[in-house]
């Protein structure tokens, strides 16, 4: 049974949501604010956590950046703001993929069930290390470390998974909601921001000029390309 942590101050919609992922057999655990999330958290017993942009004690972005130091599991922020500065802010610190208040638990359900797949899918890959090269990019799928001309970079997760893909299919064009589709497991809901934001931290750590990428291509028009 898959455990889920559930960052949330609203009382009702925490019990929501709680209620419909017991339903679909998850474990779920619910922390009321910043800091007891933080601390559960960091336990390592959780396989996703579900986290409010909004919380007393500690905001949402302080307790994702603090998170992601320590864990490496998939990382839902959930927000009810309509800025898309805060969905960039969100993912650049390592949140895996965002989810927008109101949401139906239809939607919430399928986006959790996704990440999850894809982190598993993803981990497995661990048991049949080998590696991939293009270009100057060594990244290796034993150990998911990812090298340029020999230096280390540090990927999130799903900086991580984008990546491997794109290399896996390297001078193959995807627009947006192709990436997302693969890389994050479900259809494609009206999102752009989310792939464009991995697209660009992926061009700052690996690309010696990031304006002028000579790895991660844009296609205008058609999506994005690496080239091989």
């Amino acid at each position: 049974m898959k455990k889920i942590l559930i960052v949330e101050d609203d009382v009702a919609i925490a019990n929501i949501e709680r209620d419909y992922l017991a339903l679909e057999q998850f474990s779920v655990e619910i922390a009321s604010d910043g800091i007891r999330g933080l601390n559960r958290g960091l336990s390592g017993e959780f396989d996703l956590i579900l986290l409010d942009l909004m919380l007393p004690e500690m905001d949402g972005f302080t307790v994702c950046c603090k998170l992601r130091e320590k864990i490496d599991i998939p990382i839902l922020m959930v927000t009810a703001k309509q800025e898309d500065i805060d969905k960039i802010r969100g993912l650049g610190l390592g949140a895996d993929d965002y989810i927008e208040k109101p949401f139906s638990p239809s939607v919430l359900v399928a986006r959790i069930k996704a990440n999850l797949a894809q982190y598993e899918r993803l981990s497995g890959t661990k048991k049949a290390p080998s590696e991939i090269m293009l270009g100057m990019i060594r990244l290796n799928t034993g150990t998911h470390r990812v090298f340029v001309e020999d230096r280390e970079v540090e990927l999130k997760n799903k900086e991580y998974e984008l990546l491997l893909f794109m290399m896996l299919n390297a001078d193959m064009v995807f627009d947006r909601e192709t990436l997302y589709e693969n890389v994050w497991g479900m259809d494609a809901i009206g999102d752009n921001a989310t792939v464009a934001v991995h697209i660009n931290r992926l061009r700052e750590k690996l690309e010696k000029n990031p304006a002028n990428p000579q790895y991660i291509e844009t296609v205008w028009g058609a999506g994005y390309r690496f080239r091989g």
